[in-house]
């Protein structure tokens, strides 16, 4: 549903005024910073999502950008059959034509006083139409407790973190269109390479490891960055452990990930680690130094979003330890092995442009709860990799974001599905009062400009398209524009009922947006002819 424009124009208030003394210095730095060489970011039509700042060139009043989080619904996949054991995590879930496919590790946990076994590890597939409801499949494939009636694709070593993906490389092989990421620790503790034709039936595509460098003690993936036109990958490392690099003053490893690329998936290049902005690790003492903000990582679940793949977004699993006050189950896990009962697994959220680099929010995006869900344990909110857009409700309602995290761990594991509205993850977002926001100098193509927002019912968005010098375009003044409220996945921007951008298509411009009790989500230009 969509809510469209009132054609009233965008009256400037004082508020929306900015001083004359202070647009004079203003345009001061903005020709400074022009003459000085500064290349303009072509967008060309791409979606841009406000996840960072890569786009803003300042944000004042009260504008500030706000990490949203999905909502949780009532739809789950319980674990309950026999081979799926006492412990099922580490899913993977991903669109494929006209079904969505989910892996997922099953395995029996021996957790008594004192002891701590896993029995049996299993890879698991299931299957769904719309991303909500799943079946599992009779595979008749790998025999469980003398039956193959099950919906088991594998067994095993390979079992731990199977991590599969649909190879979208056009160069790719049909026999190789399905490929995996494998932690393997005997002989050598590496990351192996599984293909498959159909995704179902899997075999390896080397004898030995293609990365050795890490840890890999949870999940380790891998995909084609159609962007960037290579395989990326993403793995599981300490910091300060064998073979690691360890932070200046540290004196324990630290769980953190490293990234490494390859042209075949065969040859990878040499790992390194994720960069963080802002810095992780921080001096707390002339002593040591602590991974800020008392958080490590364990899965990282990167990913390219698919309605903007030039951007990464990663969900990782934050670590929190020792921080358990050892009451009920929590007591219970830490008889048998210390951390499980005092410390804590949670949802977080960050993103990247260039796979390297990444803009890491201290704030968790999946938070583990009201105390009666019973999340506060270690094992829970491990979020899946994997975003999917799915549709939920009656026919004609707008499509949504749906992403997933296991719960239950140690009593009955669950895949939770949780909800976002589209581009919803970060906003610039404002008071009534009022915010402003004006981005670098931008070039784009296309002769519309659409609006992913949320506004309240007094809220309101203005955009005025200036030179790359700050002077409002003739035409496309804030004063000009007409007034955008509601609730809009693709508001197209008018300005006195005039959408046509195509005259300044192609030349440096900047935005400024005026944000009023609102939250901006992305912005795209775009031809409809």
């Amino acid at each position: 549903m969509m809510i469209v424009n009132g054609r009233t124009g965008f009256r400037m208030t004082r508020a929306d005024r900015v001083p004359v003394m202070t647009q004079t210095a203003l345009l001061l730095i903005l020709l400074s910073g022009f003459c000085r060489g500064a290349e303009p970011i072509d967008i060309g039509s791409r979606r841009e999502l406000f996840v960072d700042d890569h786009l803003v060139e300042r944000m004042s009043g009260g504008a500030r950008l706000r990490l949203h989080r999905p909502v949780e619904t009532d739809d789950v996949f319980v674990h309950d059959t026999a081979w799926e054991g006492s412990r099922s995590m580490y899913h993977t879930v991903f669109r494929d034509g006209d079904r969505y496919r989910l892996y997922y590790r099953g395995s029996q946990i021996d957790l008594s006083a004192g002891k701590y076994a896993i029995r049996y590890n299993v890879t698991c597939y299931a299957e769904s139409r719309d991303g909500i409801h799943w079946k599992r499949p009779e595979l008749g494939l790998v025999e469980f407790r003398g039956s193959k009636k099950n919906n088991i694709i594998l067994s095993g070593e390979i079992c731990h973190a199977f991590v599969p993906f649909k190879d979208t490389n056009p160069d790719c092989s049909p026999e190789h269109r399905y490929k995996a990421i494998v932690a393997i620790y005997k002989p050598t503790r590496g990351l192996h390479v599984y293909s498959s034709a159909d995704g179902i039936r899997w075999s390896p595509m080397s004898d030995k490891p293609v990365i050795t460098t890490g840890y890999f003690d949870s999940m380790n993936l891998a995909f084609w960055d159609t962007v960037r036109g290579k395989y990326v990958g993403f793995h599981r490392a300490l910091r300060g452990g064998p073979g690691m690099l360890k932070p200046p003053s540290h004196e324990a490893s630290t769980k953190d990930v490293m990234t490494a690329t390859s042209s075949n998936f065969l040859q990878w290049s040499e790992p390194e680690w994720l960069e963080y902005s802002p810095k992780r690790w921080t001096r707390f003492s002339t002593r040591t130094t602590r991974f800020s903000p008392f958080v490590q990582l364990y899965t990282n679940q990167v990913q390219a979003y698919h309605r903007a793949p030039h951007i990464y977004l990663g969900f990782p699993t934050r670590y929190v330890a020792g921080r358990s006050k050892l009451t009920g189950l929590n007591r219970r896990l830490s008889e048998s092995v210390e951390y499980f009962g005092i410390d804590y697994t949670d949802g977080g959220f960050m993103t990247s442009r260039d796979g390297q680099q990444f803009r890491f929010w201290d704030e968790a995006f999946i938070r583990p709860g009201a105390p009666g869900q019973d999340r506060w344990v270690y094992g829970d909110n491990f979020q899946a990799l994997g975003v999917l857009e799915t549709r939920s409700g009656p026919p004609g309602r707008r499509t949504e974001l749906s992403m997933y995290a296991g719960e239950g761990f140690w009593r009955q594991c669950r895949l939770r599905r949780y909800v976002l509205r589209l581009d919803g993850f970060v906003s610039v977002q404002a008071p009534l009062s009022g915010g402003e926001v004006v981005t670098r100098p931008l070039v784009f193509d296309g002769n519309r400009l659409e609006l992913n927002f949320a506004t309240s019912g007094a809220g309101r968005i203005g955009v005025e398209i200036q030179e790359a010098d700050g002077r409002p375009i003739e035409g496309f003044s804030l004063g000009d524009c007409d007034e955008l409220f509601g609730d809009s996945l693709d508001e197209v921007v008018t300005w006195r009922d005039n959408p046509d951008v195509n005259r300044i298509a192609g030349r440096p411009v900047r935005l400024r947006f005026i944000v009023r009790d609102a939250d901006l989500f992305s912005l795209r230009f775009f031809s409809d002819r």
